[in-house]
């Protein structure tokens, strides 16, 4: 197949249901070669199948694209280690590196147990980093070796790590922490030929669809923003060779709208020019609230 992602190699983890199978599908129609990662899980993490995997695997090959399967758990170091090396023996190379799998366990803060404080921040920070932590490996190497390289890390944050949601500390703080990573990896992978970059995507997903039951699919045939499919297009691109010179962005993509997320930035100041006493904060802290923008709401406010 020919297209925008032609003889590109491209590992998508959670690409079984949802958006990541979006992304995987979309890749393979763009001529990308995709390895199909999932390890088939409910929504909270539990349980496993070979089945959302092997479908959307043969879903590819019956449009005439390569893909192979893998169950690695992108939470544990040496699955993901085996991920990569698994992908570089079937397709002899890597290119692009999508960071999606993940699942929820909301809970009001102070409800929120240890075990699953833990748990949400493994598979989505901890996911996040093996997988393109042995890409990153692989793309150094490569690099230092004197052969070109031209990587792609493409994670997935969200509005919820951008602005914070109720009910979400431990969603929210792993999402954050991503935004966070994907400007760390920008920084120190451009001189080995690699980009990063996020996106906070919005659609219909078993993520969403418990909670936002206002994006139920349209019955009288018009365009439907909440799709998966929506999102694709972007992440398709950034995997691109065409985005090399798009790096440490975090994207907002919804329906057929695309922006960016500005992030924290340097706000007013006040400086005394010596060291502050307690009594004399307050109205300190008050004048450079006073210049600042309000912060956007936290989702659920």
């Amino acid at each position: 197949m020919s297209g925008l992602c032609e003889g590109r190699i491209v590992i998508v983890t959670g690409a079984g249901r949802g958006i990541g199978r979006a992304h995987a599908l979309e890749f393979a129609r763009q001529g990308a070669r995709v390895v199909v990662n999932d390890l088939g899980s409910e929504n909270d993490g539990s349980g496993g199948s070979s089945d959302p995997a092997e479908e959307v695997a043969e879903e590819i090959r019956a449009m005439g694209a390569e893909a192979i399967v893998n169950l690695s758990d992108v939470g544990d170091w040496k699955q993901t280690q085996a991920l990569v090396a698994q992908t570089l023996d079937a397709f002899g190379g890597l290119d692009v590196v999508v960071n999606n799998a993940g699942f929820v366990r909301d809970r009001m803060f102070v409800g929120c147990a240890e075990e699953e404080w833990d748990a949400v921040i493994r598979v989505h920070l901890k996911g996040h980093f093996c997988t393109a932590r042995h890409a990153a490996e692989y793309w150094r190497n490569q690099s230092k070796a004197g052969q070109p390289v031209d990587a792609r890390i493409i994670n997935t944050s969200s509005g919820a790590g951008l602005q914070g949601s109720v009910g979400q500390s431990a969603y929210s703080s792993a999402k954050g922490g991503i935004a966070s990573l994907t400007l760390v990896q920008a920084a120190e992978m451009g001189r080995y030929g690699v980009t990063a970059n996020a996106i906070a995507p919005a659609a219909r997903t078993r993520m969403t669809e418990a909670v936002f039951t206002d994006m139920v699919a349209p019955e009288d045939g018009t365009f439907d923003e909440n799709a998966p499919e929506n999102v694709s297009p972007l992440v398709v691109w950034l995997g691109s060779t065409e985005s090399r010179d798009v790096t440490g962005r975090v994207f907002e993509v919804k329906g057929g709208l695309i922006g960016t997320s500005d992030g924290w930035k340097d706000g007013p100041v006040v400086d005394k020019g010596s060291r502050w006493e307690p009594d004399e904060v307050g109205a300190a802290v008050h004048e450079v609230i006073e210049k600042s923008p309000a912060p956007q709401k936290v989702f659920g406010t």
